[in-house]
C-alpha cells in the first residue's frame, strides 16, 4: 500500500489562454484513506482522476505513489504498471460474459494458475455480496449487482489503490445510499486507498475521510467532511456544500460582556459570529449561514431585535419534508434566507417569526465590491 503524493499539476486542453483543466494542484492523499475530489461539472476532476490513472500526461508537475515518480511532462508510466484499479461510470462489464469471466479476466492476464484464480474470484465476489451469481450474465443482474461486478474485477486483482469515477451516478436514490454504505466498509475491510469522483455533496460527506473541493481547475479546500462543511475556506466551497445563507452585514465592536472583541451586525443585530483579525470595524461582510443552524420562534411584542439579540423575519413558504420542514423567510431589510427545523415545530405563511443564528457554526467572509446588499 502507498499514499499518492500531487505537486504543481497541470494539465490543459487546447492553449493555454484558454485556461487549464487542472492548475497547480497539490494533494497529499495517505494511505489507507477514502479520499474524494468534489465539484461541479468541468472543475477538473475528473481529469485529475485520469491524470492518477496515467490515462493523461500531465503539462506540468508529478505524480508519486511512494517513493516513485509515475507521472511527469517527460514520462508517465502506463496504467497496467501502476498497482491501480479503476471502477468507471458505466460499470463497462462485458454484457457476454459471466460475473465470473468478468471478474478473472485480469487474472487471466497476469497468468494466475486456474485454481488459484478461481478462489480469488469466488473470495472477492463474496466481498462484493455477489456470491452465488458467479455464472449469471450482466443483463440478469440490477444496476447495484452490476456496480459491484465492476468492482469485483477491480479488487480481484488487489491493487494497492482504487480509483472511481463517479460510480454511483447511474442507480436510483434509495441504491445509491445502500451502495455508499457498502463502499465505506469495503474500503475499511480491504485497507485499500481509495480516490472517488463525485458531484454529489451528500455523497462525500458520507464516504470520506478527505474531501478535495475542487472549482475552475483550481483546489480551493482540502480536508475533513466536517472541516468543509463547517469551516469553509472560501465562498465557493461554503455555496457548493450543501444549502447556504449570505446574509449582508458589518462588522462592528462587540459590546458587554465581549467588549474588545468584533461580531457581524445583521438588520443591526449583533451576532457574536467568528470574526478573525483580518477584518475591521465597518467592514462589509457576508455572514454565511446553514438553514439548521437559524433556530425560530414565535415573535412577541416585547424585548425583540437587537435588544433581544433576535432578528425579525415574515415566513414567505414553506416545505415539508418529512424528518424536517423547509422554511423561505424574508428578513425586515428584504434578505431572503431558508431555516430548517423540527416537523414538530410548525409555523405558516405569513407568520412572524423571531430567528436567532447558532453564530459558532457560522462562517464570516468579505463582500465583493459591487456585491448586492
Amino acid at each position: 500500500m502507498a499514499g499518492i503524493q500531487i505537486n504543481n499539476l497541470s494539465k490543459f486542453y487546447g492553449s493555454k489562454e484558454g485556461g487549464a483543466a487542472v492548475s497547480g494542484l497539490n494533494l497529499d492523499i495517505k494511505d489507507n484513506q477514502f479520499v474524494t475530489l468534489l465539484g461541479p461539472s468541468g472543475c477538473g476532476k475528473t481529469t485529475t482522476l485520469r491524470l492518477i490513472a496515467g490515462y493523461v500526461t500531465p503539462d506540468a508537475g508529478t505524480i508519486r505513489v511512494g517513493d516513485r515518480v509515475v507521472s511527469s511532462a517527460d514520462a508517465v508510466a502506463p496504467p497496467d504498471k501502476r498497482g491501480m484499479g479503476m471502477v468507471f461510470q458505466n460499470y463497462a462489464v462485458w454484457p457476454h460474459k459471466t460475473v465470473f469471466e468478468n471478474v478473472v479476466f485480469g487474472l487471466k492476464l497476469r497468468k494466475v494458475p486456474a485454481v488459484e484464480a478461481r478462489r480469488k474470484v469466488l473470495d472477492t465476489l463474496a466481498m462484493v455480496n455477489l456470491a452465488g451469481l458467479e455464472n449469471r450474465l450482466p443483463n440478469e443482474l440490477s444496476g447495484g449487482q452490476q456496480q459491484r461486478v465492476a468492482l469485483a474485477r477491480s479488487l480481484v486483482v488487489e491493487p494497492g489503490i482504487l480509483l472511481l469515477d463517479e460510480p454511483l451516478s447511474n442507480l436510483d436514490a434509495k441504491l445509491r445510499e445502500k451502495m455508499r454504505v457498502e463502499l465505506k466498509q469495503l474500503q475499511r475491510r480491504t485497507g485499500i486507498t481509495f480516490v472517488y469522483v463525485t458531484h454529489d455533496q451528500a455523497e462525500a460527506l458520507a464516504l470520506s475521510d478527505q474531501i478535495a473541493v475542487m472549482h475552475g481547475g483550481e483546489l480551493q479546500q482540502y480536508g475533513s467532511p466536517d472541516d468543509v462543511y463547517r469551516r469553509p475556506a472560501n465562498k465557493i466551497v461554503a455555496d457548493f456544500m450543501g444549502i447556504v445563507n449570505f446574509l449582508p452585514g458589518t462588522v462592528e465592536p462587540a459590546s458587554g460582556a465581549a467588549a474588545g472583541g468584533l461580531v457581524v451586525a445583521v438588520d443591526g443585530v449583533p451576532v457574536p459570529a467568528p470574526v478573525h483579525g483580518t477584518f475591521a470595524p465597518g467592514q462589509p461582510v457576508d455572514l454565511a449561514v446553514r438553514p439548521e443552524s437559524v433556530r425560530l420562534a414565535g415573535y412577541g411584542g416585547e424585548g425583540r431585535g437587537a435588544e433581544a439579540g433576535r432578528l425579525s423575519a415574515v415566513v414567505t413558504d414553506m416545505t415539508y419534508l418529512g424528518n424536517l420542514v423547509e422554511y423561505w423567510l424574508q428578513l425586515d431589510s428584504g434578505t431572503a434566507l431558508r431555516a430548517q427545523t423540527h416537523p414538530l415545530e410548525r409555523f405558516s405563511i405569513g407568520d412572524r417569526v423571531g430567528l436567532s443564528i447558532d453564530a459558532a457554526d457560522c462562517s464570516v467572509f468579505p463582500r465583493a465590491a459591487g456585491a448586492a446588499h
